[in-house]
């Protein structure tokens, strides 16, 4: 709001009577979350609060990128047994080592890269042992 409080009115008398007005007029109908709790409340006290939902929700990593690469790996190769297809088995496997060869390429913050390239041929063989399924083969 943009008017001026009054001269000789309290704030909070003043400040109560906008919220008032606003109230009468409808303004705090129907806005996102009414009736529902809040969020996090009965989590203890964190100064960070903040900053970890910003990082949570604009999925922002604090991790060095040799770290980050070495989740990434972890994770991609947790995931191959699921596929279905060699190729893509193998695309997956090169686009790792792009990124590897990128992170060593480079000197980065934080511990040093222990990651070589993944031998291709070596997962794929153990990728085709591994599998109770019968798969395309590219």
């Amino acid at each position: 709001m943009t008017e001026r409080k009054p001269p000789g009115t309290s704030w909070e008398s003043w400040i109560e009577q906008q919220i008032q007005r606003g109230q009468e007029e409808g303004e705090f109908d129907h806005l996102p979350g009414a009736g529902k709790p809040l969020p996090d409340l009965t989590a203890p006290y964190d100064p960070l609060w903040w900053q970890k939902k910003l990082m949570q929700r604009e999925q922002i990593s604090a991790l060095p990128a040799t770290l980050q690469l070495l989740r990434k790996v972890e994770t991609e190769l947790a995931a191959l047994p699921r596929l279905r297809d060699e190729a893509e088995v193998r695309r997956r496997l090169q686009a790792l080592n792009a990124e590897i060869a990128k992170v060593n390429s480079r000197g980065a913050e934080g511990p040093p890269s222990r990651l070589g390239p993944l031998d291709v041929e070596a997962v794929v063989a153990e990728w085709r042992a591994r599998s109770p399924i019968e798969r395309a083969s590219s």
